[in-house]
């Protein structure tokens, strides 16, 4: 059982970790990059945009459960 969840949250954080690459930034400053920005970047999205947020929200609530759930049965 904890092999088979261990693989289950190794394909979860590949999965997130490919949501969050596939996200487009708009910002083009420096602050940028560490996480600065205002909150006018996640208003407003249609289309693929918004459907990359719902799906690392997704995600990350997945991975957030399995890590527990792991750390629980271990």
């Amino acid at each position: 059982m904890p092999i088979a969840l261990m693989i289950i949250q190794i394909t979860i954080s590949i999965a997130l970790i490919l949501t969050v690459i596939l996200q487009h930034r708009k910002s083009s400053k420096a602050s940028g990059i560490f996480g600065g920005g205002t909150t006018a970047d996640y208003g407003g999205k249609k289309g693929k945009e918004a459907f990359l947020m719902k799906l690392t929200t997704i995600v990350a609530v997945l991975f957030m459960l399995s890590s527990l759930l792991l750390s629980l049965i271990k």
